[in-house]
């Protein structure tokens, strides 16, 4: 993230934000791990530590929020009028928000190390691994996919649809304040939902509210759908993501939890980058953003309704 303050080419730009993709998609991947098998220790309260764990997702959003205007809200919303020495003194702020969100990531790292350094997981029997058995989680898999596809549009272009919009910085930075507390509420919200199915129940039902909080913004623009919107997603996306995780807890030995963790990371992946490029092309066309944000609505309630035919395994 520091890096990304002393690049100006966009060469480089998609360079680092592809090492960020590898570097969290292995963050999630053992960081999902360990909660997994955190969960099996406190068996009684397994949907709520995997939660938590996706959870705090949550508080980087609220800080990130708070952060990147303070250093990055003039390059954002440009004054009218203002002349070409202007929109780039603006635009040289953007690398001191990049540095901010790097020296934070760096410390909340080092806090993350020493609260966790007491923690043992109990490995695998036999620290042996087993393969995932792909072929019986399709649809929940393929429903992943569809809410790796439908999430990262709304994340991606929420702000500049508000934008359009006429919604004021203050409201985009309130938006996504209430989306980050709806992300850490979510711990609690969900655990029991988490906890109880061994079926691909849970992933529909969150990509359903996920397909509804998609949708207030481009049937109702009053400031109460807005923040609504942002509540109901942020209090439901990152459980989506605990839902897999559980579901490969509930239906497979442990020796086989990495394998279907990573194989669901995979397909998350996948969609994310469809995702943005199909909103964004049917967003260039008639309709604008509001029929990209159809898109997205549409590919998370046909994710919903995959997830509701993943069956649990016979155990």
């Amino acid at each position: 993230l520091v890096a990304h303050a002393a690049v100006r080419s966009d060469a480089a730009l998609m360079l680092l934000r592809g090492l960020t993709g590898v570097a969290s998609a292995a963050s999630f991947v053992g960081g999902g791990l360990l909660a997994a098998r955190l969960a099996g220790v406190h068996a009684t309260r397994a949907g709520l530590v995997l939660g938590v764990y996706y959870g705090g997702v949550g508080l980087g959003i609220v800080v990130s929020a708070l952060i990147v205007p303070a250093f990055s809200v003039p390059a954002l919303v440009p004054a009218a009028g203002a002349d070409a020495a202007g929109a780039a003194r603006a635009a040289a702020r953007w690398p001191a928000a990049w540095a901010a969100l790097g020296i934070v990531a760096f410390a909340a790292t080092l806090v993350t190390a020493a609260a966790t350094r007491a923690l043992h997981a109990p490995p695998a029997p036999g620290n042996r691994l087993a393969p995932f058995p792909l072929r019986a989680f399709v649809f929940a898999l393929a429903g992943y996919a569809l809410f790796g596809v439908g999430y990262i549009g709304y994340m991606t272009f929420i702000v500049t649809l508000l934008r359009e919009q006429g919604q004021p910085a203050g409201v985009v930075v309130a938006f996504y304040v209430l989306l980050g507390c709806g992300a850490v509420a979510s711990s609690w919200l969900w655990s029991g939902l988490l906890q109880r199915h061994r079926s691909g129940l849970p992933l529909a039902l969150l990509n359903a509210l996920l397909a509804l909080a998609t949708a207030l913004p481009v049937a109702w623009t009053a400031r109460s759908a807005v923040f609504a919107s942002g509540l109901l997603f942020g209090g439901v996306f990152l459980s989506v993501v605990a839902s897999t995780t559980a579901l490969v807890r509930h239906n497979c030995a442990s020796a086989a939890w990495p394998a279907g963790i990573g194989a669901f990371t995979i397909v998350f992946a996948a969609g994310q980058i469809v995702g943005p490029s199909l909103v964004g092309l049917i967003a260039d066309g008639p309709g604008g953003l509001e029929r990209g944000f159809v898109l997205s609505a549409t590919a998370l309630a046909l994710g919903a309704l995959l997830a509701a035919l993943q069956r649990p395994l016979a155990r």
